[in-house]
Parts: C-alpha cells; sequence; structure tokens
C-alpha cells in the first residue's frame, strides 16, 4: 500500500482551532516534523484541511 510522507510547515498558531486539532489527529505536534502515514481517503482529506500549512509527498509502496 502507498505512503504519504506530510510534514508541518507553517505554525498553528493562531489558526483555527480545527485546524490545530487535524493537525495533532495527523501527529505533527511541532514545525518540520514528518510522519509517515497509510495513503488512505480519511489522511488524505485531513492534509487537504490543512494544505497551507503542510507540505504531503508520496513514498513508495510498502511491502508486507
Amino acid at each position: 500500500m502507498k505512503q504519504l510522507s506530510i510534514t508541518l510547515r507553517r505554525s498553528t498558531i493562531g489558526r483555527p482551532r480545527k485546524h490545530r486539532l487535524v493537525a495533532l489527529g495527523l501527529g505533527l505536534t511541532k514545525m518540520n516534523k514528518t510522519v509517515i502515514l497509510q495513503d488512505t481517503p480519511q489522511i488524505r482529506g485531513m492534509a487537504q484541511k490543512i494544505c497551507h500549512l503542510v507540505e504531503v509527498a508520496e513514498v513508495g509502496e510498502v511491502s508486507s
């Protein structure tokens, strides 16, 4: 299954509460932190909600 690399590039300070909660839900707690998550519609939707704060890149497939 494909994976996404999501990096928090801009601060959540001064952002709406929903944006901060989405970042926390993705596991992004500090600036420039990168998390590797499964490429699912839910994760893509969360990344889209805060697309102005994050950088998303596709990572190669992982064999199980």
